[in-house]
């Protein structure tokens, strides 16, 4: 689907509010229907039997207008937009409305949300915190930053002043060794102390954000999440982690999923279950200004797959599957044996689970763990640490800083070192990643055999561990993304992309995979950013890794993962977060969307300005400056980012100098001001990437120079950093300096951003890690934006997606998961949920709290 502005639709007469006769028959219903959709459109007359898309030219943005208006009325029964799409036409709407439910008594100040899912329980909440509270919230947390700093300061001093004295090259690496071990065992213990001092065990409960129990629980999450075992994940040394920090983890378990759980205590996961990548299941949740924790329950031999949520106070029996986009609402229940899938998920008999057992014992796991310590206790721990203490010692400036005499940072040569160094840094990245990249991972490649099942913890399992970490590199991805460039970069990763047909955005900067040479994509297909290609197949004892395929002429939303068994062929339109179908015919010609998903229009009517870049000659020109315009957008990235690296060498020299005079207390300086450093330049690097263009709602095509400079804001600026300020009054700082709208004690616990100066966000409002806000959508080749509203004391529950042009009343909540379609309206205090989102019952004002800045 295209999508094109109200504003460009024909003016026509504006809606009557007459209420008509007839009850809730459906004649009566086609009447009203008709005349707001008039009303919307901007035309005198609407057949009722006229396709909305194919007939009327309308696209999803004014269904979203309609559906809106519609709800607003008293006199009928409310519609979303997954009902515009299995009825789109008046008559058929009406029809299936007036069976589904009772036509509402005329009532203006009444709301008639439908009833697609039980509502959770009710949990009482309290009174919102004040400044005064949110300020010494801040401050502690200020505090514990720095005693954090100051412990790693202290920790590398004492390395490097035993490490140093050492003789000869076996003795410092037997230093490094020492130390290494030490240091990684400190590094992991420390978590699991503090949480059992600060916490002891996790409790269902309610905890205020910025109180003094919301820091202790502040400092745990961020230490447990930090701790060096997150990179384990997948590993058994992986479930003892959880285990220590106490989890009930049965034997077997596989556990994929990087995003540590923080309420373990909360967590229960029997023999043999596996959780796959991309799921978060943190056992709490925040809610209009609290912290909710609440218990997550899984059986035994269960399966949730890639990308999924589990909310708090759901459970999964023995057997059960969840498919990959999916969500579990809290107080879901997936019964022994059953198969779920949906956001909130519901009964489905396809069966996820496609791997079976192999041989895969407690030894085979035990010898694996070993294995594991010993490389990084013997290899990885004194590389870093003996790396560290030999560039303080062999590196001249740094060395003379280190010793009594004349200050480095007065010598002019110095400077121009370092600028040399930082740029063979940077650019010696690209060369090198490249090789690296092509050449390892190839060789890896060619000891594993698609289609055939492999143990877990053996040579193929670190084989294809190491290929999925190499070829997902970032920093390449994201220098590549956006640009001509990205397709040869894939090609040379291994990806079959047939013959290409360029379109200058083929690929967005955000993709990655278990490996290349078993994913293709077909010609002419785009995809937008957040592709995750499923090659893998994993059971608790055995994996296997497939090739997935992409049809021709296909587009790919935002935060689609793709299945080795999806379902689509030929010239589909996937939209974001749509769950790819893995059973029945292969869909072609058509859209999905939601989950489960369901067909949509492939496309609508484009707007005519549009159409010129259909012609080769048009195409080429166009094509060619947009190259010309990423080449210097790439450029600009590398440039940022060498500027960068020089001044953190300039701050590792000064680091150096203050060592001497003030001993640890100079490297806890130099600490902060390297965060100091990282905040002020990356919001500065913003501010210039968008000073002659401001961010500005767009409706173009994507070969237009406005559009290549909203690439240009993706790419040059860094968001990496912001993840350190999750939960704490700092990142709202930060937010405000890179221009959101943002009102008073926002509690931000990980949400993405992309075009922060569209963004309005009211006072009290609370969202929750992995959700997202973007102005944006990009569909073929037209590229939409326009600005988000999200009222006071909002709540967006983990995971949601809310899209461009939408408006969120005050007091709102998105459930967990949840897609919020572009143009829809969300009224103050209502309750909305799934994929795509749409009301559900209310849930009480004993859900919410009564806050200042409500009414």
């Amino acid at each position: 689907m295209v999508d094109k502005p109200v504003e460009t639709l024909p003016s026509a007469r504006e809606e009557s509010t007459a209420l008509l006769d007839g009850g809730g028959e459906p004649a009566a219903v086609e009447r009203t229907l008709a005349a707001v959709l008039a009303s919307v459109v901007r035309t005198e007359h609407v057949p009722v039997d006229s396709h909305f898309f194919d007939d009327l030219g309308a696209d999803s943005l004014v269904m979203a207008h309609f559906c809106a208006r519609v709800r607003k009325r008293g006199d009928l029964p409310s519609v979303s937009m997954k009902d515009v799409y299995r009825h789109p036409t008046i008559r058929d709407l009406a029809t299936a409305l007036t069976d589904d439910q009772p036509l509402p008594q005329a009532d203006p100040e009444a709301a008639a949300p439908t009833a697609e899912s039980a509502a959770p329980p009710r949990t009482p909440v309290g009174s919102p915190a004040g400044m005064r509270q949110y300020v010494l919230c801040g401050a502690l947390q200020l505090v514990a930053f720095l005693g954090y700093f100051y412990g790693i300061a202290f920790g590398t001093a004492v390395g490097y002043e035993w490490i140093s004295a050492g003789s000869g090259l076996l003795d410092t690496y037997s230093r490094s060794v020492v130390f290494g071990g030490v240091a990684f065992v400190g590094l992991c213990a420390f978590p699991v102390l503090a949480k059992w001092t600060l916490v002891g065990r996790w409790k269902p409960r309610n905890i205020p954000i910025w109180s003094l129990s919301y820091v202790r629980f502040w400092i745990v999450k961020t230490l447990v999440r930090s701790d060096p075992l997150v990179l384990f994940s997948g590993s058994p040394l992986y479930l003892l982690y959880l285990r220590a920090l106490g989890a009930k983890v049965g034997r077997g378990a596989v556990v994929l999923s990087r995003q540590v759980p923080v309420c373990t205590d909360l967590l229960t996961i029997g023999d043999g279950t596996v959780v796959r990548k991309d799921s978060l299941f943190a056992c709490y949740r925040a809610h209009a200004s609290v912290i909710q924790t609440g218990p997550v329950a899984l059986g035994r031999n269960v399966l949730v797959s890639e990308a999924t949520v589990l909310d708090i106070d759901t459970s999964m029996g023995d057997g059960a599957q969840l498919g990959h986009a999916s969500s579990l609402h809290r107080g879901q229940a997936v019964p022994d044996g059953e198969h779920w899938h949906g956001s909130p998920a519901q009964r489905t008999d396809v069966d996820y689970q496609v791997v079976g057992s192999a041989r895969c014992g407690a030894v085979r796991r035990a010898a694996h763990s070993v294995a594991q310590l010993l490389v990084v206790l013997a290899v990885y721990a004194p590389l870093a640490v003996g790396g560290l203490v030999a560039m303080l010692v062999e590196v001249p400036q740094l060395r003379t800083a280190l010793e009594p005499g004349p200050a480095v940072l007065g010598d002019g040569t110095f400077y121009i070192e370092a600028l040399v160094i930082s740029f063979v840094l940077v650019l010696g990245a690209v060369p090198a990643g490249l090789l690296v990249l092509t050449v390892v991972p190839r060789l890896l490649g060619l000891t594993i055999t698609p289609g055939r099942t492999y143990r877990l913890y053996g040579f193929h399992f670190e084989a294809h561990r190491t290929i999925a970490l190499l070829t997902n590199w970032k920093f390449l991805k994201r220098l590549f993304g956006d640009s001509s460039a990205i397709v040869h970069y894939l090609k040379g990763l291994g990806y079959d992309l047939s013959r290409v047909e360029q379109t200058g955005s083929n690929f967005g900067t955000e993709m990655k995979h278990e490996t290349p040479y078993l994913s293709s994509v077909g010609r002419g297909t785009m995809i937008a950013d957040g592709l995750s290609i499923m090659n893998a197949d994993f059971s608790s004892t055995a994996f296997r890794v497939s090739r997935v395929s992409i049809g021709p002429r296909n587009f790919l939303g935002n935060r689609i993962a793709y299945p080795t068994r999806g379902r689509t062929g030929d010239n589909c339109l996937l939209a974001t977060k749509v769950m790819v179908p893995v059973d029945g015919e292969v869909r072609e010609g058509v859209g999905l969307l939601g989950s489960p998903s369901f067909e949509i229009p492939r496309s609508v009517l484009r707007d005519s300005s549009f159409d010129r870049f259909r012609r080769p000659e048009e195409l080429r020109r166009g094509l060619a400056a947009k190259t010309r315009h990423n080449v210097a957008t790439m450029a600009w990235y590398l440039l940022s980012r060498w500027i960068y690296v020089f001044a953190l060498a300039l701050l590792v020299t000064a680091a150096a100098e203050l060592y001497g005079p003030l001993g640890v207390t100079g490297l806890v300086l130099a600490d902060l001001l390297v965060l100091l450093l990282t905040i002020a330049y990356f919001v500065l690097v913003e501010r210039v990437v968008t000073a002659l263009r401001p961010l500005r709602p767009l409706f173009c095509s994507i070969y237009t120079p406005d559009f290549w400079q909203h690439e240009r804001y993706w790419k040059v600026p860094s968001e990496t950093y912001l993840r350190i300020f999750n939960g704490t009054p700092f990142k709202n700082v930060i937010w405000r300096a890179l221009g959101v709208r943002l009102g008073r004690m926002v509690f931000d616990d990980g949400c993405h951003l992309t075009e922060r100066a569209m963004a309005a966000i009211g006072d009290g409002s609370t969202l929750n890690s992995g959700s997202v806000v973007q102005c944006h959508s990009q569909e073929d080749g037209a590229f939409k934006s326009d600005r988000i509203t999200i009222g006071s004391g909002c709540t967006l529950g983990v995971g949601a997606f809310v899209h461009y042009g939408t408006t969120v009343g005050d007091g709102a909540v998105l459930g967990p998961d949840s897609f919020l379609m572009k143009g829809e309206v969300v009224p103050r205090n209502a309750w909305w949920a799934g994929n795509p989102a749409r009301p559900i019952p209310s849930h009480g004002e004993d859900e919410r709290r009564s806050a200042p800045w409500q009414s």
